[in-house]
């Protein structure tokens, strides 16, 4: 599903070849974009305004900002990367792609909707996942209201209410159990799922009522969700529904990149496939947050993004450490030459 588009100012963007282009404003962007700017590189945030979490209320579990509202978090985010120099703009990639390296230096162009095409020396992809939900009505719309999938970002908000499982596969079961932990009136609907004898032992001695009945659609008013119906026509009240959803990383875009994809593990998705602190198989790209890490929560993104930053802060202070030999000996020689 698509996240809600949330308002942007732009900065202007310069002509010359950025140290960094980051593709991605949220956490794990903006963490990483504040490690670079802070160590005096010029970098670009390409910012879409479409944040995963644009629907919550509240960033959970992150120390000393427990309950932020997303777009404040976010807001003083790119105050604080500005603050040091760099520079958000909202946009949308066309486009990311290698270009001919300088001096050995690695080089990407990085193309906008308009047609704006701008320059980097090294990129940080951190545009994160799609959520893509089951195809059962009345389920989309109450996303990041009363249809969750985190027990950690949403479960205190919704304690003692009656909560419904919609299972998707097997990480369902897993997802209920850590829900049970926050109701005791669970109802998991298997959708066709299979589950097995020794997890229905399981749920029945934890008190969580299954029920193999397919779904047909979740039932709301104007005060939320009021149920689930089923095909035989019964309805199963219950005011939050938890949903283990499929993640797709955002690649709109960066398909010239090569870059390497995983599967996630039991049909939850996919990854972009990185090594330590976010290299890719790609010189001069580096990968932070959900998009290759989907299960990390902000706190996690952004550290993340700041370990990225950091890392490509040290590549290329290598790289100007080689060129600047590769210039002193070229000097040198020129003199020898000369005299």
């Amino acid at each position: 599903m698509t996240p809600t588009t949330t308002e942007r100012t732009s900065d202007d963007l310069p002509d010359e070849t950025a140290d960094a282009v980051v593709i991605g404003g949220g956490a794990a962007g903006l963490n990483g974009a504040l490690m670079l700017a802070r160590s005096r590189r010029s970098v670009i945030v390409i910012d879409s305004g479409t944040p995963r979490n644009a629907p919550a209320e509240g960033v959970h579990g992150l120390l000393g900002l427990d309950g932020t509202p997303p777009a404040e978090l976010l807001r003083t985010g790119r105050a604080e990367v500005r603050r040091y120099g760099g520079r958000v703009a909202t946009g949308e990639v066309t486009s990311a792609a290698p270009a001919a390296p300088a001096g050995g230096d690695p080089r990407f162009t990085v193309t906008l909707t308009g047609g704006r095409v701008l320059r980097a020396r090294r990129l940080l992809i951190a545009t994160g996942v799609r959520d893509r939900l089951p195809d059962i009505p009345g389920l989309a719309r109450h996303w990041g209201g009363g249809v969750v999938h985190c027990p950690y970002c949403h479960g205190w908000e919704v304690r003692d209410e009656p909560i419904g499982v919609l299972a998707t596969g097997p990480a369902s079961a897993h997802q209920a159990l850590l829900f049970r932990q926050l109701t005791g009136d669970l109802v998991y609907f298997t959708c066709g799922t299979d589950l097995e004898e020794q997890t229905r032992a399981r749920f029945a001695a934890r008190g969580i009522t299954v029920t193999d009945t397919p779904v047909a659609e979740v039932t709301s008013t104007g005060d939320g969700i009021t149920g689930v119906r089923l095909t035989d026509g019964r309805l199963v009240p219950r005011r939050v529904i938890a949903v283990a959803t499929t993640l797709l990383p955002r690649t709109d875009g960066l398909t010239a990149l090569g870059l390497a994809m995983e599967d996630l593990p039991h049909g939850m998705g996919r990854r972009i496939a990185t090594g330590p602190a976010g290299s890719t198989s790609v010189p001069g790209v580096w990968v932070a947050g959900n998009a290759t890490d989907p299960m990390a929560q902000v706190g996690a993104s952004a550290a993340a993004g700041a370990l990225a930053g950091a890392h490509i802060n040290a590549d290329l202070a290598a790289a100007d450490a080689e060129a600047a030999l590769a210039a002193a000996r070229t000097a040198v020689h020129a003199d020898v030459t000369a005299g």
